[in-house]
């Protein structure tokens, strides 16, 4: 079953037993009619055990799947995290935001503050290793004819 969410202007209507509810954004933005869809929002609400329980009831197995998911805070209290789609006037609309994924600008180059000195102490040369002896094969070799 995938998950619904309301489609809503405030968290009060997507509570609300008989709100539109979409799968996706191009879902939610056909039911917008006329209004502007934010994104999707997640509102925490801090119920007392009653409470909770009456919402996930009023909800019903038939309502929307996967919007109401209910946690404990530290002290043991319920928490409903509510995650429905925004609804807002055109005239409200947030330019994008910067995507996660977009690179950040390369910072500015810094200057090299390195010498010849740091060169002529021997530290960037390459060590070279001592060549193999070429009767160290010959130390198994003696005890297989013998």
């Amino acid at each position: 079953m995938s998950l619904a969410y309301p489609v809503a202007r405030s968290l009060e209507d997507a509570l609300k037993p008989g709100a539109p509810t979409a799968r996706s954004r191009r879902e939610a933005m056909a039911l917008a009619r006329g209004l502007a869809l934010q994104g999707l929002e997640t509102s925490w609400l801090h119920l007392a055990e009653a409470e909770a329980d009456a919402l996930f009831k009023a909800i019903g197995a038939d309502g929307p799947a996967g919007h109401l998911q209910r946690y404990e805070d530290t002290s043991g209290h319920a928490v409903v995290a509510v995650t429905w789609w925004k609804l807002v006037d055109p005239s409200d609309v947030r330019p994008p935001e910067k995507r996660a994924f977009e690179p950040a600008p390369p910072p500015p180059a810094e200057e090299d503050h390195t010498d010849d000195l740091y060169f002529r102490r021997g530290r960037t040369k390459t060590r070279r290793q001592k060549p193999a002896d070429p009767n160290q094969l010959d130390l198994f070799s003696k005890n297989l004819k013998g």
